[in-house]
């Protein structure tokens, strides 16, 4: 009997060093989750159940357990370096579609755009509709490296200030080289954009015409294409219509700029002109056409939305990652590359957003490392040889006793 119960005793050492040894050679590994052994003793029963005064028959190993707790976080020169801040698991596909979870956050981009893990699981996230709007769609987040078509420039909006002393000029005179000097009294430009992303200077020019009013006219590379169009002030300096009307904005007769692309127009919004005291100025001058743009860099949010950054200076979103829960998380079926798959005993995976309910934040350009302390592992390792030796004790001497026995006999 005492063999069988120092037998069980090696058993139980022997798998509480494995668990050691696999925590401490992981202790590097992105993402890993160190295990604990859990063991329980062992009685014989019948059917009445045990003796007041039975004698364990030994140890057996009852469960081995991850330790879900937070991995100290390594930033990184990577931007598709992600780590959790928090509670939660990345939700990855292979290629045929089963889904796994993990914390380790090493992504890359594969050759079709996908983003993926070095095992090339696909990252799975919030899909963007046409416009860029994440919608509630879960699908692969994938990174385009198509150009971003152009906008055509439809508003311009103005901010400025038109000098209330100013003096009236002449009648405004348009001469070979643009219009005249003389005959307006302020004028101001920006580029603006054509259906194919071409860049063409608009200038607006201004002319005072009475105490209260001021004409206002347009070119685009050189040609008018608005004006003479009429601002109306009131006696405090406050623009209270145009053309003796109620509006702020006018719109630009048709053109196609160059002779190319598309026929458009542009409104002009005047709301934030006055015309108080001071010298001419513009505070604001805005328009909302941009050029054709390549894509630069890839940058994450907090929020896990994957904005991608063009040479326009434009951005657009190419989805939003998903993290997933787990009721019992150490229910969770250890699988290889640092993963995990979803078992009766962890329940469904619950799929929201980082920050949103008990959730994590995602952190760019970081990395979280494995929740193993070695110096505690080493610890354990001792205690676990020591209890290896006692049994291996055990084992002598009831050899002893058996030999001494088997003397007498």
């Amino acid at each position: 009997m005492p063999f069988d119960i120092a037998l069980t005793g090696l058993s139980a050492a022997q798998n509480d060093l494995e668990v050691i040894s696999n925590n401490i050679a992981n202790s590097e590994t992105t993402g890993f989750k160190r295990s604990r052994t859990e063991f329980a003793d062992i009685y014989a029963s019948s059917e009445f159940g045990v003796s007041s005064n039975a004698i364990g028959q030994g140890v057996q190993l009852a469960s081995i357990k991850q330790q879900f707790s937070d991995g100290d976080i390594t930033f990184t020169d990577n931007a598709l370096d992600l780590a959790i801040n928090g509670q939660g698991f990345f939700v990855l596909e292979n290629s045929s579609g089963a889904r796994s979870y993990g914390r380790a956050g090493a992504f890359g981009v594969d050759t079709t755009g996908n983003l993926v893990d070095p095992t090339g699981n696909q990252l799975v996230g919030f899909q963007p509709d046409a416009s860029g709007n994440i919608t509630g769609a879960l699908g692969p987040i994938v990174v385009s490296r198509a150009d971003q078509a152009p906008q055509i420039t439809s508003t311009i909006d103005l901010g400025a200030n038109l000098d209330a002393s100013a003096v009236i000029p002449g009648a405004f005179t348009v001469g070979p080289g643009g219009p005249d000097t003389a005959t307006f009294n302020h004028s101001t430009s920006l580029t603006v954009y054509d259906s194919l992303g071409g860049e063409h200077l608009a200038s607006l020019y201004f002319r005072r015409d009475s105490a209260t009013d001021w004409e206002t006219f347009v070119f685009v590379d050189g040609v008018q294409v608005d004006g003479p169009d009429v601002l109306n002030f009131d006696a405090s300096g406050n623009l209270v219509g145009v053309n003796g009307g109620a509006g702020t904005s006018t719109t630009s007769a048709a053109f196609i700029p160059g002779g190319v692309g598309t026929s458009t127009t542009f409104t002009i919004d005047y709301a934030n002109l006055s015309q108080f005291g001071s010298p001419f100025g513009v505070s604001s001058l805005a328009q909302n056409g941009y050029a054709t743009g390549r894509l630069v860099s890839l940058d994450f949010a907090q929020d896990g939305t994957l904005f991608a950054r063009y040479s326009n200076g434009q951005s657009s979103a190419f989805g939003q990652i998903a993290l997933a829960n787990f009721t019992n998380t150490q229910g969770l079926r250890p699988d290889s590359n640092t993963l995990w798959t979803e078992s009766f005993a962890s329940g469904p995976a619950l799929i929201g957003t980082p920050g949103s309910t008990d959730l994590g934040l995602i952190q760019s350009g970081a990395l979280e490392e494995s929740n193993v302390d070695v110096t505690a592992e080493l610890i354990d390792m001792i205690q676990a040889q020591r209890y290896f030796q006692s049994n291996a004790q055990v084992i002598g001497a009831a050899d002893e006793l058996t030999q001494t026995i088997i003397n007498i006999i």
